[in-house]
């Protein structure tokens, strides 16, 4: 069961290092995935405040409260302590000097957060944890991948220099909430509509899933030219 929860995050870290033209400390990759992790538990203790002080229901009735719920309750908490987690994480670490390295060290913490968030799906579903383990194998976890290459795309931009804009630094934080509230809010939202009209959300879903495959591969291709330019 733990394997099952861990191995995709692990897979994808592989997949981006792999890509990497000058390739990071494992140790540092590791020090990214525990910080990952207790991003993970941090975002937990925010959603439920966030859920006590009755900004968000965790059970929305309705299109709106769903997405209210997806962005507020989900994605801004979750996104921004996972960037915390990069900052600290690049803060004086001298091997942070490379295009690729804000994609490959958000990638690393995003996996983090993945996994013990998938540890607690799958180990709370008792005989069915294969399914579940399964379903987010190939979903939630490609999705965290995706909203970690958005966010470390922009902080490259950011943080390396002399290639952002004042909209690149808005959207360190506000790419991947954005991305990450949709992917939330559909899968939300179909619960409150008709049968019908939740067919509709599947394809909206299937096509985001789609979007952020391109969008990742465009943005790892981006830097990774940007690492081949002569200084």
């Amino acid at each position: 069961m733990l394997l099952s929860a861990v191995l995709p995050a692990l897979i994808l870290i592989y997949y981006i290092y792999r890509r990497d033209t000058v390739k990071e400390p494992t140790g540092q990759l590791v020090k990214g995935f525990g910080l990952g992790m207790i991003s993970g538990l941090v975002a937990g203790v925010l959603e439920g405040v966030i859920a006590v002080v009755g900004l968000v229901t965790y059970e929305p009735q309705s299109f709106l409260s769903a997405l209210n719920t997806a962005f507020v309750g989900a994605a801004l908490p979750e996104e921004l302590v996972k960037l915390a987690m990069l900052c600290l994480l690049v803060r004086h670490n001298r091997w942070f000097d490379e295009w690729m390295d804000g994609v490959v060290y958000a990638v690393s913490i995003g996996m983090g957060f993945a996994a013990i968030e998938n540890i607690g799906y799958v180990m709370s579903e008792g005989e069915q944890w294969m399914h579940i383990a399964l379903m987010r194998g190939i979903t939630a976890v490609p999705a965290h991948f995706a909203f970690a290459v958005i966010m470390g795309f922009f902080f490259s931009l950011v943080r390396i220099g002399g290639r952002h804009t004042r909209r690149d630094r808005v959207m360190v934080l506000a790419g991947p909430v954005l991305a990450h509230g949709a992917y939330d809010g559909i899968l939300m939202a179909a619960d409150t509509v008709p049968t019908g009209i939740s067919a509709v959300f599947s394809l909206l879903f299937i096509g985001l899933l789609i979007w952020l495959v391109r969008i990742c591969r465009r943005y790892i291709r981006t830097l990774r030219a940007f690492d081949t330019m002569p200084r």
